[in-house]
């Protein structure tokens, strides 16, 4: 009997951190549906000229972290050179965004679509916050 209880405490430390990781990118793609959505689409690819895509862009995939954690959290306002294309709507900021919620909702945009992106840790996104 104590076997049997080893080997179930064993199989659920093994299992929780997968299952963590699963429900963060749940939690971020409904952080995507709310907030993100309307201006990337559904499928992560924008709108030409207005909202730059989020699919396979260079930008989103790419290792510069803490632009990505600037961008998410105070929004972005700037004209947008992307891959070859300009994009100029504005981003609005999501302030309320926890640390959390942007790890989760990147995470979830890096994994997504064509983009094969590692995922973002708390750990990355406060350490990007400290860059400025």
């Amino acid at each position: 009997m104590q076997l049997k209880k080893y080997f179930t405490v064993l199989f659920i430390s093994f299992l929780l951190p997968f299952l963590g990781n699963a429900q963060n990118l749940v939690h971020g793609k409904k952080l995507f549906e709310t907030r993100c959505l309307v201006c990337h689409q559904a499928d992560g690819g924008g709108v030409p000229n207005m909202n730059a895509p989020l699919d396979g862009s260079s930008n989103v995939v790419g290792n510069d972290i803490a632009r990505l954690v600037r961008i998410v959290k105070g929004g972005y306002s700037e004209k947008v050179p992307l891959d070859g294309y300009y994009y100029n709507n504005v981003m609005t900021p999501n302030p309320d965004f926890k640390d959390q919620d942007i790890a989760d909702v990147l995470s979830y945009i890096r994994t997504s679509w064509s983009n094969k992106a590692s995922k973002i840790t708390l750990a990355q996104v406060q350490a990007a916050k400290r860059k400025k």
